[in-house]
């Protein structure tokens, strides 16, 4: 017997709106029943486990152990620019002129994502 993974967990200060910023960042729906305000919600993505946010009171205090990677379906050179127009923060680039390396980006809840 194994375990199935069922979705991956981020603790958040406002857990409707940083959805909100992922499901625009996957081009997935939201989990149906939920709206503004809302404690818990997910991303659901077509393959692969759901992501879920979790609101809680705690501020974020160390580094992110756990951080998403992304494959754009655009370019490389495309997708910063559009995840910027969604709230998101340049953090650094490692992206190398042969098409190798990758850019680090924070949402707007500050977990790091890279592609």
């Amino acid at each position: 017997m194994v375990s199935v993974l069922q979705n991956v967990a981020i603790d958040c200060a406002d857990a409707y709106e940083l959805a909100r910023f992922w499901s625009g960042v996957t081009g997935s729906p939201m989990h149906p029943d939920t709206g503004p305000g809302d404690r818990e919600t997910q991303v659901l993505l077509a393959e692969g486990p759901a992501l879920y946010f979790n609101q809680v009171p705690e501020a974020k205090t160390i580094k992110n152990r756990v951080h998403l990677c992304l494959r754009p379906e655009t370019s490389r050179e495309q997708e910063p620019d559009r995840l910027l127009g969604l709230g998101a923060t340049f953090v650094a680039d490692h992206r190398n002129p042969d098409g190798s390396g990758w850019a680090i980006l924070a949402d707007p809840n500050t977990s790091n994502y890279q592609f």
